[in-house]
């Protein structure tokens, strides 16, 4: 009797053991699939600004400022600003030398514009990195930290004016990425990456720079979806790099760059399209296409307690952080497409 129960207790370690090396090689599994970064986030104090980051610096607060308070509430219920503002932001991109090439389309009745300028690559011509962000609001709200993310394509755009990269470099400023359009195939996003498969194009990457401008280094300021919140900080002071699991090549080799060049935090995370704050935005539309792309923000409705609101006003905008990410970025473009002389 005491020998079957030696047994029993012994098959019953076994099928435990098993059960535990199976959970464990899971987590490894989930965890280096999703949750590693290469590289490791800046903790230490910001230095102070650059005289280029300066510069930059006001140029985006001037941007935002045009858009945000001179021109006001972009989107399908207030066209003439959205007009207005895709005329700005082609004026801009015109002054500095580029030739704006612009994907129009319509929606019941009413005609949006995609702004499109291109850096020819040279010996790697054929392959495309696409710097995009969407330059309408929500309906009800200001947006000004929706702007930031166009006003970073538009600075970026300006810097790399006269460059000679390897790759062939996109700078897209999208139309319709908020409601009601968001989420439809009448998103700007959507209908710019359609058309680049149509095309062949060979879209090596894209980064999505969303709300870049909202920081906080109190805790608990820093909310995550499903169990996150115990594997990342919980101060919302960081950069966020998110993509899906078959962009996390891209992912790693974007945050990778950054955490080598810029002195600012950042985390990463790839997960499945379907969660909560992940399949949504101007990335979803180039995910659908089969591109890799990667969405570079603050975190929005994670962290910002005014995003979508009526007191998403330029005042909430940290423009001192806002060059620091913007400017890191920058460098991030220069590693992936190489530049040369």
């Amino acid at each position: 009797m005491d020998s079957k129960l030696k047994l029993i207790d012994r098959a019953s370690l076994i099928r435990l053991a098993i059960l535990t090396i199976a959970i464990a090689s899971i987590s490894i599994f989930g965890w280096s699939l999703t949750i590693w970064m290469p590289g490791e986030s800046y903790r230490q104090a910001l230095q102070l600004l650059s005289g280029s980051e300066t510069r930059l610096q006001d140029m985006l607060q001037q941007d935002i400022e045009t858009l945000a308070v001179k021109i006001g509430r972009e989107n399908v219920d207030n066209d003439r600003n959205l007009v207005a503002a895709k005329d700005y932001l082609d004026r801009e991109l015109t002054q500095v030398g580029y030739t704006v090439r612009k994907q129009n389309y319509t929606v019941e009745g009413k005609t949006f514009s995609n702004l499109e300028v291109e850096i020819p690559g040279s010996s790697r011509a054929d392959e495309i990195l696409v710097i995009g962000g969407h330059y309408d609001t929500g309906v009800t709200s200001p947006g000004a930290n929706d702007r930031t993310g166009a006003a970073a394509v538009l600075a970026l755009a300006r810097e790399f004016v006269g460059t000679k990269p390897m790759r062939t470099l996109r700078f897209v400023e999208f139309t319709n990425g908020e409601p009601p359009l968001s989420g439809t195939k009448n998103m700007g996003s959507f209908r710019y990456a359609q058309r680049a498969k149509e095309r062949g194009e060979k879209i090596v990457g894209m980064f999505c720079l969303e709300t870049l401008g909202y920081y906080s280094d109190k805790v608990n300021t820093q909310k995550y979806p499903l169990l996150l919140s115990s594997l990342y900080p919980s101060q919302g002071n960081f950069l966020g790099f998110i993509g899906d699991i078959d962009s996390r090549e891209l992912l790693r080799n974007t945050i990778r760059s950054f955490r080598a060049q810029a002195k600012f935090p950042s985390e990463g995370v790839a997960l499945p399209d379907f969660i909560q704050g992940v399949g949504g935005s101007d990335r979803g539309s180039f995910w659908q296409q089969g591109y890799q792309a990667v969405t570079i923000a603050d975190t929005a409705p994670f962290r910002n307690p005014y995003y979508h609101t009526a007191d998403d006003t330029v005042d909430k905008i940290d423009f001192e952080k806002l060059s620091r990410v913007t400017d890191g970025i920058s460098k991030v473009i220069r590693d992936f497409v190489g530049l040369e002389g």
